[in-house]
């Protein structure tokens, strides 16, 4: 029995600015769908070249009461990036929160606007340690 990664659903509360975060990180929007009878947007984003792994934007225009929450039960999507450093200062140059550092030169973590916990992965060997990173505390949950 065959098994096909399709893509990895995540419900947001405002679209806009979940897609401006997915686009810090180098995503792009390959899809949409809008669903009138059902009342919510299906919006497709994956990394240039990559559209068969797409992160699932699902936004419901009435609003959904249970978002923004921990979200820890979700797990996490990964991301691995050719240079962690110039990711995560590219993403607190704009605003976003680097709840796990990349100290070890190899993993840091980010949240999304809508609390979805998101692991950066170096590419191949981690980076030799360096500053401001190498001695960064934690930042919330990750």
């Amino acid at each position: 029995m065959a098994v096909k990664y399709l893509h990895t659903m995540v419900r947001v509360k405002d679209l806009e600015k979940s897609m401006a975060f997915y686009g810090l990180l180098g995503l792009e929007e390959t899809r949409r769908m809008e669903n009138e009878g059902g009342r919510f947007t299906l919006v497709f984003m994956a990394p240039p070249g990559q559209h068969e792994c797409p992160v699932e934007l699902t936004w419901n225009w009435d609003g959904d009461e249970g978002l923004p929450s921990d979200s820890r039960h979700f797990g996490h999507l990964a991301y691995e990036v050719d240079d962690i450093y110039a990711m995560c200062a590219h993403l607190q140059k704009n605003g976003v929160t680097i709840n796990r550092p990349p100290r070890d030169g190899r993993m840091a973590f980010v949240r999304s606007p809508d609390n979805i916990s998101v692991e950066l992965l170096q590419k191949g060997a981690a980076l030799a340690k360096e500053e401001p990173w190498a001695s960064m505390e934690n930042t919330g949950h990750w």
